[in-house]
């Protein structure tokens, strides 16, 4: 076990030993689950699939990556590709062993082509119907009947309709109460709609988790905030010279397979960012925010619109844009280390851009571990809260947040920044900015109703590339 795993288990071991301190009433949420995950890709329509399958392939030791299917789009409409994805595992089956030196949990290159399948090679709703089934739809329905009690996230990178077929397949076959409970286990992020099966889903299928920014129009979307450039910030995390340096060049088989951006960067990767485990993201509250955006659920005022035809309004309410306002931290020459600068921003592309430069290194990093030994290699701080991650206060209570414990498994010097998140909460009144130490000091706000406010934790090092890490605290505040 390398020096990195055992500093590591032995603060997963202190963690679990820290007790609960007063006013905390539920205990930390802990570790959670791996994920589990079925991608539909149109690989070959743009070259961002296979962007996006070589860094997802990077987090396969922290995602159960349960299905790669090739799938039709508008942009791919009579043919799938999946050779295109052989390719990349191949590539990645030649770092594996330099990634296990980082985490033995890396799963072999076999495993992962054992279960890479193809949709139908037809677009859209034309590929669904009596008799439509392929490998890609019967991936997804054994999955789901598999026995296993963690939902099931389809991520879909081009159209929908294998898993519009699927469930076809399903209501078909089974009665209306085990359909319902099928349904109950899928998570579904969708890249926008990229051929009319993903209307006819959210219509057919009103309780299904749904993830979209409805319709064609891209620019429009909150996943476009992983490759716009945006005034008044420095965008070089997103350049091409730093996909060069940092991705592509000198960084072995799976770096020199990572195609030039020719539409942009990796629109397909926001579909999967927020089931990667930093402690901030908890995919299951998309209004709570991370690194894939922060999402709510309502019925968009806008028909959705999709190749010149009009869906009309959406039937039911779906997870979807929401507006973040942020002034971005910069550093300071001289006192405190950071502060939040004169700019704000405030739209919904800021709910996954605010994070870009956080989730762009640890991409950069993991790409290292493909070469690198471990002891020349970056790995990300770890947070270690000194309470629970959930407390109830009465309006004017104190409470001490607490992080002295965490620390960094490659010995680097860290950075603390404690700030709200509040629109992930409910309360909307001004409160005073938080110290960037180890701890700082919150007082609960006097409030009329029972209120909800989340305090986030950005644990940071100073390694290179540097890496950032969180904790979510959710403080209820009663009158």
């Amino acid at each position: 076990m390398s020096k990195y795993w055992r500093v590591l288990l032995l603060a997963c071991l202190s963690f679990a030993a820290l007790p609960n301190i007063a006013g905390a009433d539920e205990a930390p949420r802990g570790a959670e689950p791996r994920h589990r995950l079925i991608v539909l890709t149109d690989i070959e329509a743009d070259p961002d699939d296979t962007q996006s399958l070589i860094r997802l392939l990077l987090y396969a030791n922290e995602i159960d990556i349960e299905g790669l299917v090739a799938t039709t789009s508008t942009h791919l409409r009579h043919t799938v590709h999946p050779a295109s994805i052989h390719e990349v595992l191949a590539a990645y089956a030649e770092v594996l062993p330099n990634l296990r030196l980082h985490d033995p949990d890396y799963p072999d290159a076999e495993a992962l082509l054992a279960r890479v399948r193809e949709g139908v090679a037809a677009f859209g709703m034309q590929g669904v119907g009596h008799g439509r089934d392929t490998p890609g739809t019967e991936l997804i329905v054994r999955a789901l009947d598999a026995d296993d009690p963690r939902p099931l996230w389809v991520s879909v990178w081009g159209g929908a309709n294998t898993l519009a077929q699927a469930l076809y397949t399903l209501r078909e076959s089974r009665s209306p109460a085990e359909l319902a409970a099928l349904v109950a286990k899928l998570r579904v992020y969708t890249i926008s709609d990229q051929d009319d099966a993903g209307p006819w889903l959210r219509r057919e299928f009103p309780e299904l988790f749904y993830i979209v920014t409805p319709g064609d129009d891209y620019g429009m979307a909150t996943w476009n905030a992983i490759s716009r450039v945006i005034d008044g910030i420095d965008n070089s995390t997103i350049s091409n010279p730093w996909l060069a340096e940092h991705i592509q060049q000198d960084h072995g088989p799976l770096g020199a397979h990572y195609p030039d951006v020719v539409w942009g960067l990796e629109g397909d990767t926001p579909a999967f960012l927020s089931l990667i485990p930093n402690g901030l993201t908890v995919p299951e509250r998309p209004d709570w925010g991370g690194w894939g955006g922060r999402y709510e659920s309502y019925v968009p005022d806008a028909e959705t619109t999709l190749n010149g035809e009009n869906h009309g309004r959406e039937s039911r309410p779906i997870w979807t844009n929401a507006v973040d306002a942020w002034s971005p931290p910069e550093p300071a020459r001289f006192g405190r280390a950071t502060r939040h600068s004169a700019a704000r921003y405030e739209d919904y592309l800021v709910t996954l851009w605010r994070w870009r430069d956080d989730f762009q290194n640890d991409f950069a990093a993991r790409m290292d571990w493909t070469v690198k030994p471990v002891e020349a290699s970056n790995h990300p701080p770890v947070v270690v809260l000194g309470h629970a991650d959930s407390v109830t206060l009465e309006a004017g209570q104190g409470f001490y947040l607490s992080a002295r414990d965490s620390f960094d498994p490659d010995g680097d010097s860290l950075s603390y920044d404690w700030f709200y998140y509040p629109e992930a909460g409910t309360y909307r009144g001004q409160l005073p900015a938080l110290t960037n130490s180890e701890g700082a000091w919150f007082t609960a706000p006097r409030v009329e109703k029972r209120e909800e406010v989340h305090l986030i934790l950005r644990l940071s090092d100073k390694g290179d590339p540097p890496l950032a890490r969180y904790a979510r605290v959710i403080v209820t505040i009663v009158p």
